[in-house]
């Protein structure tokens, strides 16, 4: 990996002595513990990663900001907030290092869509971003909102749609426009998720590389690490980051995925 290469998609779970899950959830995640995830970085030869609140603990970004707190130079992370958060706590977060907020359309235990504008307007002072986790199968009908917020968007998992829709479905060619108009962000991940095939993943290849043609400065690499809710068989992680070589061949594009993008994004440096 190349020196300052980012996991930008992660999620750092327990010890449930600490930080224990919240009633109202989709699943029950095993513990994924900060030593656990700063040893995969290290194996994987990953200097920086982004710690992702994960929908089982809700609002209660506890968690999520004991790691940061552990490692400032090379942690970043996305929050789920409660609307009714005071900007000094917005402020306090954005000196530990949150660079943005997520919403979750998929899971239980997130923030509604209906708070989608007040959240985009409250955080924009810090210069955050909204992330989203959904089906972009979804996208044609929320697009106009989308285009309409004063913060970037970051599309989670190449836009979490079963390959078997294929590239041509409208919400994925929405995507690509929302990528293409220099707003919109997606991570190249989860590959495991939408595939129908399984390892390797080879019908991910097509998604992928179009969301390469739309723009190559608007993508960042995450393992999706510990892979929460999923059935079936358990992706391996160097694997995962080995199919981004197929993913985005050119040596050069993969230094903007893994290392100046993520550092654009995220503050890293600053």
């Amino acid at each position: 990996m190349p020196p300052g290469a980012t996991d930008c998609h992660a999620h750092v779970i327990g010890p449930f002595q600490l930080f224990e899950l919240q009633d109202d959830r989709s699943y029950t995640p095993p513990e994924a513990p900060l030593a656990a995830y700063r040893n995969l970085l290290d194996t994987l030869g990953l200097e920086r990663g982004v710690v992702v609140q994960p929908s089982v603990f809700g609002t209660d970004n506890a968690c999520t900001l004991d790691a940061l707190a552990k490692h400032r130079n090379r942690l970043r992370g996305i929050a789920v907030i409660d609307p009714s958060i005071t900007d000094n706590a917005l402020a306090r977060m954005a000196g530990n290092g949150i660079r943005g907020v997520r919403l979750n359309m998929l899971f239980r235990g997130g923030v509604s869509m209906d708070y989608l504008e007040d959240l985009a307007r409250r955080i924009e002072r810090f210069g955050w971003h909204i992330q989203l986790l959904l089906d972009c199968r979804t996208l044609p009908a929320l697009a106009p909102r989308l285009a309409r917020l004063p913060v970037d968007i970051v599309i989670d998992h190449m836009g979490h749609i079963p390959t078997s829709a294929g590239v041509d479905h409208p919400g994925f060619k929405q995507l690509l426009r929302l990528v293409r108009e220099g707003r919109t962000w997606v991570k190249l991940s989860g590959a495991n998720r939408i595939s129908v095939e399984g390892p390797p993943y080879r019908d991910t290849i097509p998604f992928a590389q179009a969301l390469l043609d739309a723009d190559p400065t608007r993508l960042v690499w995450g393992s999706d690490w510990p892979h929460v809710a999923i059935d079936g068989p358990m992706a391996n992680d160097g694997e995962l980051l080995d199919l981004l070589q197929t993913w985005v061949p050119d040596e050069r594009q993969r230094h903007l995925v893994l290392v100046e993008n993520p550092a654009r994004l995220y503050g890293f440096g600053d």
